[in-house]
């Protein structure tokens, strides 16, 4: 991530709004803290893709990257050559085989298998509900993220620079940042150049309208190789086999299914593309026995695991040469596809 401006709001870690866990019970409802005016705060997401003379619009070419969500065929593509949000957001992407098709919503290209859709809408798990939040994707980066340090997690520059150890093999090829919230990372990875093409992935349409509010400050992010794309993790947008690198970063927490999710990130995976993750850990190697039971107790309504049982899914779900840092209740982990 670009070095953004200091949050203009500070949020202590154990008040009513961020909790010392950073995620909200199931059953609760996000309330802001007494006194606060919804006036005060909002999201921003103009937009400022004005067409340009350099991007030439071509008839028809392959995708090469995006596939169907459906029966993961690549798409067809119309529009302006080149990958960065201008071109891909003037594009337009059909599936040959289901006939249907896929175009840039906002400033983000959905890949969801409900795209398009004007009625129906699916429901989704609570905590996938509250990361689709204006006010939450709005706070991510502006106090929530920092609180997640009270556990452990070494803050992004840290984060970043262990990530970007793991993926070393991988540089030069396609990497996809699942996820990414706020595009904390995807900034990060897109800034490096260390990557010929990077995906910007979440669920939350808001998340990717911050992440986009985050790009369009920064021309050489605005006009690298990275995309903004809307899809389910569990049925990603790509062809198997066509992926060099998937970052998760703070998410597997928050997934419904992990092992449904993890096992996408394999069949997206090239022969030896790696996968790289982060976050928290219901117990870990590091908590004292008497404190386990508690541990066990206060993090039952969530996703967390445990340090054997990540490594478990992760190696059931055909991955290799798994490895781990662990600090309190801060895990990053890679693995490799064989």
């Amino acid at each position: 991530m670009a070095t953004a401006a200091q949050p203009s709001l500070r949020f202590h870690q154990n008040s009513a709004f961020f909790p010392r866990n950073p995620r909200l019970f199931r059953k609760s409802q996000l309330r802001p803290p007494p006194g606060f005016s919804p006036a005060r705060i909002r999201a921003s997401s103009a937009l400022a893709l004005e067409p340009g003379p350099s991007i030439k619009s071509q008839e028809t070419s392959n995708a090469d990257l995006f596939a169907c969500p459906i029966c993961y065929e690549p798409l067809i593509r119309k529009g302006p050559s080149g990958f960065n949000l201008p071109a891909i957001y003037r594009s337009g992407f059909k599936c040959r085989k289901c006939n249907k098709s896929y175009s840039s919503k906002n400033i983000y290209l959905d890949l969801t298998v409900t795209s398009g859709t004007k009625e129906y809408n699916e429901f989704q798990p609570a905590g996938t509900e509250l990361f689709r939040s204006p006010l939450v994707s709005f706070v991510y980066e502006r106090g929530w993220r920092q609180n997640f340090n009270s556990r452990g997690f070494p803050g992004p520059v840290e984060e970043f620079n262990m990530a970007q150890e793991y993926f070393k093999p991988a540089e030069g090829g396609v990497l996809v940042d699942v996820s990414c919230g706020s595009g904390l990372f995807s900034r990060k990875f897109a800034k490096s150049e260390a990557y010929s093409r990077v995906v910007a992935l979440d669920f939350s349409e808001n998340m990717l309208r911050q992440c986009y509010d985050f790009i369009k400050s920064d021309e050489t992010i605005l006009s690298s190789n990275l995309a903004l794309v809307r899809a389910d993790v569990s049925r990603l947008p790509f062809s198997s086999g066509s992926i060099d690198a998937v970052h998760a970063g703070a998410a597997l927490h928050c997934w419904p299914s992990p092992s449904n999710a993890v096992a996408e990130i394999n069949r997206i995976l090239r022969s030896g593309g790696i996968f790289v993750g982060t976050t928290f850990l219901r117990v870990s190697s590091s908590t004292p026995a008497l404190l386990r039971p508690f541990r066990q107790r206060i993090t039952r309504d969530y996703n967390y695991l445990t340090e054997e049982e990540i490594e478990d899914l992760c190696t059931s779900c055909g991955l290799v040469n798994y490895t781990k840092k662990v600090q309190q209740s801060f895990i990053m982990f890679s693995a490799q596809k064989p």
